[in-house]
């Protein structure tokens, strides 16, 4: 089979599925593991796909509503999201007032912290129960706790964070597009996002890279709105994005 027509089978079943693993491609084209994984990195950079561990999912179209529960995100790309908590933890400066989000990404970041004179405020239970069980001084805001993502979320929540000034935030996303900026599937926890992001004067964005391209229901923060921190280089169609921040180099 022709290359161009590899290509548009595997877009196609894309479009279809928004992911696609090796496994199901060879079933379907009969063709060797490599030359799979030659197309994919190919359609990779050129801005069609977005190639990931085991396949590819697509490119600023893949829409998601469902929000895994915090011991499903734990184990996808687990290694990936270490990389992104080491490097942003050794961010975090003496006397920082620091907002620390819900999520897998951030709460790995607690295992890296070093700065003791710094100050954490979190809508999240376990990331407070972690920090001042090592001894750091935190908040944690009041309201509604969110079962799924254990986040704390509501008016409440809201009206805490509209008081305070951070120096440094860290967050989570759920999706990074071109468009839709980062966004998140629950409107009460990005609305939370959202105050913490404009209440703070520099905002770091925890993404791997399989989060770009992809869509969630509410946009939290505008794509040029802080720092993006990830494992290695998003898709070409994300070259003009400047504050982009790849780990370990």
């Amino acid at each position: 089979m022709l290359t161009e027509k590899r290509y548009e089978v595997i877009l196609n079943l894309l479009n279809e599925k928004n992911s696609v693993t090796v496994t199901e491609i060879k079933e379907l084209l009969g063709i060797s593991e490599s030359t799979i994984r030659r197309d994919l990195a190919a359609l990779d950079k050129a801005g069609k796909l977005i190639k990931v561990f085991g396949g590819a999912v697509v490119a600023d179209g893949g829409f998601t509503t469902a929000e895994p529960s915090v011991a499903q995100k734990a184990e996808i790309n687990k290694d990936e999201k270490t990389a992104i908590a080491r490097y942003a933890a050794s961010l975090i400066e003496r006397d920082d007032f620091v907002y620390l989000d819900a999520g897998t990404t951030t709460g790995q970041m607690i295992d890296f912290i070093k700065e003791k004179s710094a100050t954490f405020v979190t809508n999240a239970v376990s990331h407070a129960q972690r920090l001042a069980a090592q001894g750091y001084r935190v908040y944690l805001i009041g309201g509604e706790l969110k079962g799924t993502t254990e986040a704390v979320v509501g008016n409440q929540a809201i009206l805490s964070l509209q008081k305070l000034h951070f120096s440094k935030a860290f967050l989570g996303t759920n999706g990074v597009g071109l468009k839709a900026g980062f966004s998140t599937p629950d409107y009460s926890e990005a609305l939370v996002k959202q105050t913490a992001v404009e209440q703070a004067r520099q905002v770091f964005m925890l993404a791997d890279y399989s989060k770009f391209g992809n869509v969630s229901s509410v946009t939290f923060a505008s794509l040029e709105r802080g720092v993006i921190l990830t494992d290695r280089r998003p898709p070409e169609s994300f070259g003009a994005v400047r504050n982009i921040k790849v780990v370990g180099e």
